[in-house]
């Protein structure tokens, strides 16, 4: 796929992603935001930070390694071995649970409507890096992987394993919010977004 390809394709998905969260998520009361399901269970609110924790590290990195000089390419994006690993791992398809380092892990958190704030915003950032990245190599490596950092991953593999990491934990937060008794719908209108 080219990047251009890749890009518009990650945008969309983040649109989407955003309008779910928006929709599905952002009218529900507090304390459902923080239900658990069970006590080792995250609440939707602790999916949401756990991506905002890994937005506060990538976001950056992001945005320092298309401040770097070099060629841009309109090449097809192509994959290291490792980043096909991760992807692989992090698909939404994927069901085997991964378990999480402690410090990425919000569980037990005193979590509010701060967190959707966060989200929209750290969101908002990535698309904006997505459209600066139309001027980039994808195929560079220049993002250090948050876990391993002397390892770095290529820039369009990085940003493909932010999107896919989001949209598995919002698909985490849905389904907790389906396991709600059908007495607990959303009483208040949604937070509203400047824009998506």
């Amino acid at each position: 796929m080219t990047s251009t390809a890749f890009l518009d394709q990650l945008d969309r998905s983040l649109r989407q992603l955003l309008a779910t969260v928006q929709t599905e998520l952002a009218p529900l009361e507090l304390a459902q935001l923080n239900h658990k399901p069970a006590p080792a269970a995250w609440s939707i609110l602790e999916c949401l930070e756990h991506l905002n924790r890994y937005s506060r590290y990538y976001n950056p990195r992001f945005a320092h390694a298309l401040d770097q000089p070099g060629p841009s390419t309109k090449r097809e994006v192509r994959y290291s071995w490792l980043g096909r690993r991760f992807i692989d791992m992090m698909t939404p398809e994927n069901a085997k649970k991964i378990k999480t380092f402690n410090y990425m892990n919000p569980r037990g958190s005193q979590l509010g409507g701060e967190v959707l704030t966060e989200f929209y915003a750290q969101q908002a950032q990535l698309r904006a890096l997505l459209a600066q990245a139309h001027h980039a190599n994808l195929n560079r490596k220049s993002v250090p992987v948050e876990f391993l950092r002397l390892i770095k991953m290529r820039l369009g593999e990085a940003f493909e394993l932010q999107v896919l990491h989001a949209q598995r934990h919002v698909q985490q937060a849905l389904r907790v919010r389906a396991e709600f008794p059908a007495a607990k719908a959303p009483t208040k209108p949604p937070l509203l977004v400047a824009s998506m």
